[in-house]
């Protein structure tokens, strides 16, 4: 289900151009109606396409002021339950209220690093074109070919 906004606890990141959700949003999807033409509600995040929402959660999580809420599908919290992350500085604290009024709360460590500083390729091997017939790549450079199940990859 797609994320929305509490505007009573909203209050777009104290008029700053770019709001938290704005900039965390991996679909662009988060805006600021600075002047309240397009919500009623001026100075306040919206979701501008929910049907177009991944549910990520990032949007929930980054969120300053636990604006914003996710309406959960019945599998992962009964009907008529809430989840809500707050985020300190080391860890995020998911806490879930069933509907009648039980409280339960998880705590788990943030695992982010600072931006750019991935190194993905760090510790392996450059490759080499000239490899690419050896045996341990994907596939022979044909490719692979239905009903040729000697060019799988079988493990030993």
């Amino acid at each position: 289900m797609p994320t929305f906004v509490r505007t009573d606890k909203c209050d777009g990141c104290k008029g700053q151009d770019k709001t938290a959700c704005m900039y965390i949003c991996p679909h662009d999807l988060m805006m600021l109606d600075k002047d309240g033409s397009a919500t009623g509600h001026a100075m306040k995040a919206w979701n501008q396409e929910p049907e177009q929402c991944w549910e990520c959660y990032s949007c929930v999580k980054i969120c300053p002021q636990n604006a914003i809420e996710v309406r959960h599908y019945a599998d992962i919290v009964p009907l008529g339950g809430s989840v809500q992350p707050l985020r300190g500085s080391d860890s995020i604290m998911w806490t879930i209220k069933f509907r009648n009024g039980t409280l339960k709360r998880f705590k788990f460590p943030i695992r982010t690093t600072a931006e750019g500083s991935i190194d993905p390729y760090r510790g392996k091997n450059m490759p080499k074109l000239a490899d690419i017939q050896n045996q341990g790549y994907f596939t022979p450079s044909g490719g692979y070919r239905a009903g040729r199940g000697g060019e799988l990859l079988r493990a030993k």
